[in-house]
């Protein structure tokens, strides 16, 4: 099995990376191509992969093709390659784009894999959403679910769930750090210095994650678990609740589905 990659920036290096480091697949086969030759030095010096600047090059030797290139880069990179990719290929979407705004661009039936990874796999966290057209075998589908875990958890999701993915893991690190830095802040506030802040809110925030994923209890259960009677817990949690920290949270997240509806 050979995988290529078209586009090798924040996303497509940390899936590569992850490939390798967990040794899911050879770094002899792997190609990525990119047309930033310091963003292809890097992941090369990083895992030795096939580097290129041809897309081309990638298609004729891939058996999947990692289209990870940003969305507006996509009808242009697909004109170039769409004559070239062979009936036996896949075509591994990680942006968010439907099947069909893809095959469209093919102009002819291809094997496309929609997945929609997200920037914790840089760590070997992350989770993918992945779905897939009627032309993708069981084996195949199988095969590149067995690659994105190479970067973390993957789920396999129903086509019309793929906006919610986005929203809830995908664009989803951006709320978090934005906690973080919140919490990091408030703390340097009342004296803490910043490095050492951003260390206890990272931290309790991976260890709180850590937690739901580990215990299996409902969230709310644990926050109950930390807020005691009269508790300096429970006085946080009544201003954040005056605040509307869940009805921002979720209208943020709408947001983000509606947009990734209408690109």
């Amino acid at each position: 099995m050979k995988i290529g990659f078209i586009g090798c920036g924040n996303m497509g290096g940390a899936l590569i990376r992850g490939i390798v480091s967990h040794k899911i697949l050879p770094a002899e086969n792997i190609i990525a191509a990119d047309l930033n030759e310091k963003a292809l030095k890097k992941v090369q010096d990083d895992t030795h992969i096939c580097v290129t600047t041809s897309n081309l090059m990638v298609v004729a030797q891939a058996e999947i093709i990692v289209l990870s290139v940003k969305p507006q880069f996509y009808e242009t990179v697909i004109k170039e390659i769409r004559d070239s990719v062979k009936e036996s290929q896949c075509i591994l979407t990680i942006a968010p784009k439907t099947i069909a705004s893809v095959e469209e661009l093919f102009t002819r039936p291809v094997k496309v894999v929609r997945a929609m990874p997200n920037t914790p796999a840089l760590v070997g966290e992350g989770i993918t959403g992945v779905t897939c057209n009627d032309l993708v075998s069981e084996e195949q589908m199988e095969e590149i679910c067995h690659i994105l875990s190479g970067c973390g958890k993957v789920e396999r999701v129903t086509e019309h769930l793929m906006d919610v993915v986005v929203a809830v893991s995908g664009s989803s690190p951006a709320y978090v750090f934005l906690f973080i830095e919140a919490m990091a802040d408030a703390a340097v506030l009342d004296g803490m210095p910043r490095a050492q802040a951003y260390q206890f809110a990272a931290q309790a925030v991976l260890g709180s994650a850590k937690m739901v994923l580990e215990t299996g209890k409902h969230p709310g259960e644990l926050k109950d678990m930390v807020c005691s009677p009269g508790g300096t817990t429970i006085a946080a949690v009544k201003v954040l609740e005056e605040q509307g920290l869940r009805g921002a949270v979720m209208d943020a997240m709408h947001a983000c589905v509606e947009k990734a509806r209408s690109l």
